[in-house]
């Protein structure tokens, strides 16, 4: 089995875009879930509307692996679980660091997906010396005085920095200078990096910020439209009222009554 080091995918080279790249593990997702059900077949519209995309864009992002699907039949779920997982790399095995073991750290080195998707965390690191010997996720915690051997040692091409802002960058350099070329940051800051490094920020609280700006759009529409609703079209005739108006023989009569 190759490793990351000598290994990487070929997406560049073949001149896929990266918006196609950022889909395929959308793709992969829902095709590993139709896999697990034994479904040996999926239509372009059911493998869109699980990975949450159009079918168009699907069969254009399709069309850049050479797979079109059968007419009638649709794609291959077998075939596909294959064809995006060698595209992506995932049938390597790929070696990853992780530096900064505080909660969030532990959580990822205890994340159960690595394995099954390619990766093998080879290392967790952390400036803590109290920290180091102590097991997580079964590996022993190494301090960060190791951190360039332990990459070299275990050709580790990706790592994962899961340390204070503060630290970050100091943590990213040192990744670089020692031949990690895939940085995957949590840190909340902005990391630096030299071309030929590839960086993923993953920012929880960005998310939220972005959730909260959709929740308050929701909720503004719905204002709006209830007071559309209540405000008399031009021209429109006089809704009855029983607020304000008086009793009659026969019910409310209206507090304005028509001509």
């Amino acid at each position: 089995m190759a490793t990351g080091r000598t290994h990487r995918p070929a997406t560049r080279s073949r001149g896929i875009p990266e918006a196609t790249v950022a889909r395929l593990p959308l793709y992969l997702r829902a095709l590993t879930a139709l896999s697990e059900r034994s479904v040996p077949t999926v239509s372009s519209e059911e493998l869109a509307a699980a990975a949450g995309v159009n079918s168009a864009k699907l069969r254009k992002d399709f069309s850049y692996l050479g797979s079109y699907g059968t007419r009638g039949v649709g794609y291959d779920v077998e075939y596909l679980v294959y064809q995006i997982s060698r595209e992506l790399g995932l049938t390597q095995d790929w070696p990853v660091v992780i530096v900064g073991i505080g909660n969030l750290g532990a959580a990822l080195a205890n994340y159960g997906g690595f394995a099954s998707r390619g990766f093998r965390v080879a290392a967790l690191i952390d400036a803590d010396p109290a920290m180091a010997g102590k097991p997580v996720a079964g590996l022993p915690v190494r301090h960060t005085d190791e951190l360039e051997s332990i990459i070299s040692d275990n050709g580790v091409s990706i790592g994962v920095i899961a340390t204070p802002a503060g630290a970050a960058q100091q943590v990213c350099d040192r990744l670089v200078a020692a031949g990690v070329t895939s940085i995957l940051n949590f840190a909340p800051t902005v990391l630096v990096v030299p071309d030929g490094v590839d960086v993923r920020k993953v920012d929880l609280s960005i998310e939220l910020q972005i959730l909260a700006f959709h929740e308050q759009r929701k909720a503004g529409e719905e204002t709006a439209e209830g007071a559309a609703a209540a405000t008399p079209r031009p021209g429109a005739a006089a809704a009855p009222a029983t607020a304000g108006g008086r009793k009659g023989p026969d019910g409310d009569v209206p507090a304005v009554m028509p001509a």
